[in-house]
């Protein structure tokens, strides 16, 4: 009996104690840790803009696109006569698609500037 009463004193007095002091410390000291180098480390690895990662698709907008629009344009009969304007709007899809078509580029949607797409493109151009 007295181990028993002391066990249940222990147990409650370790239960309300136990997670009070441990689980402030322990929770305040571990996500601190874990946080600031992870938090740090994927900004300082952030791909840059127009990294082989980024797929640019209807809508797109930016220097990205514009590359896009350039290096299209040294392709004969692909993006013929087309806006260098940073936008990625229905000819420049259907630019990409012909591109994709002509050059058997499988792995990238229809008309989307996938990576498949920007690796064969940019050995290209």
């Amino acid at each position: 009996m007295v181990d028993r009463d002391s066990a249940s004193g222990a147990a409650e007095g370790g239960a309300s104690a136990t997670p009070t002091a441990p689980t402030a410390p322990a929770t305040s000291g571990a996500p601190q840790t874990p946080s600031a180098p992870a938090s740090q480390a994927p900004e300082d690895q952030l791909p840059p803009p127009g990294d082989p990662g980024d797929v640019l698709t209807l809508g797109s907008t930016g220097p990205e696109v514009t590359e896009l629009q350039k290096r299209l344009l040294r392709i004969p009969n692909v993006y013929q006569d087309g806006p260098v304007n940073g936008q990625y709007d229905q000819a420049l899809a259907q630019a990409v698609s012909r591109f994709q078509v002509w050059y058997g580029i499988r792995g990238d949607a229809n008309g989307v500037y996938g990576s498949a797409t920007r690796r064969i493109l940019e050995s290209r151009t």
